[in-house]
């Protein structure tokens, strides 16, 4: 069926979207905790930035799955 595959493109595009968004956030973050330590005096390092990672690749994850489900599901009803 026509739709699955459109679900697949979806999924897939998602997970790209999903993927720059969080290299840009991660990035963001990771500069703005550099000034903050040099100037404002934060006490953490600069790696807590990076644990801003970890709920976008799950998303990531999930996306890219449910891409391949949908993928072989409408590669099954052909």
């Amino acid at each position: 069926m026509q739709k699955y595959k459109y679900l697949s493109y979806i999924f897939m595009a998602l997970a790209i979207l999903l993927s720059n968004v969080m290299c840009a956030a991660v990035a963001y973050n990771y500069c703005n905790m550099q000034w903050g330590i040099r100037y404002e005096g934060y006490s953490a390092p600069t790696n807590v930035a990076f644990l801003l990672v970890i709920p976008y690749a799950v998303g990531i994850v999930i996306c890219v799955i449910l891409a391949c489900f949908f993928n072989k599901k409408q590669k099954n009803s052909i």
